[in-house]
């Protein structure tokens, strides 16, 4: 397997379009990892069924939040999208999210080209109000079995906070590398 914050950038960000590394498709329930050490994906755990992931989740190469990991991205998708797939995506917000007192930003795309929707998803706004509420109430419970209110989303951003944020992990990631 290929390491893809060698063969990956984070992509275009001032234009809003960055590559995208699947980890866990829509749907699942396994808590799959990229390991950047092995240039592996890892399981890390099996979760309940309950808190099976409600849209795709992966990372942006060449990037380093300050929880230690890639910069993770949720990939809103109708169809699941499976593990170390690279997406192109577009950029429509963020979710500022805590967890365990570090900051664990997700940064919310869309496929590039997206002709199920006809790309008409350009920001937050435009997602419907009960999606928003849905990963709010998973990622505010989605620990709770093990430990109980470690987890916050602290409020969601704009494209602009989401490009901020994005540029400043990848200064994290030249740093430590």
């Amino acid at each position: 397997m290929a390491d893809f914050n060698i063969i990956l950038d984070a992509g275009n960000v001032s234009d809003g379009t960055i590559n995208v590394v699947n980890e866990i498709p829509m749907g699942s329930n396994l808590k799959v990892e990229w390991n950047r050490k092995k240039a592996i994906f890892e399981l890390d755990r099996v979760e309940p069924e309950i808190f099976a992931k409600p849209c795709n989740y992966g990372f942006i190469p060449q990037t380093l939040d300050e929880d230690g990991d890639e910069l993770d991205v949720l990939l809103v998708c109708g169809s699941a999208i499976p593990t170390g797939v690279v997406v192109r995506a577009r950029i429509i917000g963020i979710m500022n999210f805590e967890d365990d007192g570090e900051m664990d930003h997700k940064v919310v795309v869309v496929p590039e080209d997206d002709r199920a929707t006809g790309n008409a998803i350009q920001t937050l706004e435009d997602l419907p109000k009960q999606w928003i509420n849905q990963l709010t109430h998973h990622f505010t419970h989605y620990k709770d079995l093990k430990k109980p209110n470690s987890t916050k989303v602290l409020g969601w951003g704009n494209i602009e906070e989401a490009k901020a944020t994005i540029v400043e992990c990848q200064k994290r990631w030249t740093e430590q590398a």
